[in-house]
């Protein structure tokens, strides 16, 4: 009888452990076709801008360095041309993050102005200082996607860096 108590004790344990790593996976998907050029891509993306200088907000526009990255299109179309993938620099705005530089297209503009889904997963990981890598609708569109923060020289969240593919 003890020995089938510890079994269905071990049992339960075993659930709820494999549950918690389930739970705790969420922002980490199996790879796909995209996931190397993705996480090259984002690589590319940040050191271009940290050579550019730190990240700030000033006066409500992203810039690194003296360079305001917001309506700037150089980055965000050499890493197109780069890897054939959307790149997008995002700057916090209130509780959530606004594109402010990018490549993704809406209605044959960039989608410029369009703001994080705020109820996404994306923006869920961005908040607790984490990276997302995974599928997410964007703007009616799947894309296979990485989205990185952006944090200023205090360790606040300012922006987010993303990359994707269309799927």
């Amino acid at each position: 009888m003890t020995q089938h108590i510890l079994k269905s004790c071990f049992r339960i344990i075993m659930l709820f452990i494999a549950m918690f790593v389930i739970a705790g996976a969420g922002n980490v998907l199996a790879d796909t076709q995209h996931t190397e050029n993705i996480k090259k891509a984002m690589t590319d993306m940040k050191a271009e801008a940290a050579k550019i200088g730190a990240p700030e907000i000033k006066e409500g526009k992203l810039y690194f360095g003296s360079t305001k990255i917001n309506g700037n299109y150089e980055l965000v179309d050499a890493l197109k041309t780069k890897y054939n993938c959307t790149a997008t620099f995002f700057a916090k705005k209130d509780d959530g993050f606004v594109r402010i530089s990018t490549n993704v297209m809406k209605d044959g503009n960039r989608a410029v102005g369009t703001v994080l889904d705020p109820n996404g997963t994306a923006i869920a990981a961005i908040k607790k200082g984490e990276a997302f890598y995974g599928v997410v609708d964007i703007l009616g569109k799947k894309y296979d996607t990485g989205y990185e923060p952006i944090k200023n020289a205090a360790g606040e969240i300012i922006g987010i860096y993303y990359i994707g593919y269309p799927l």
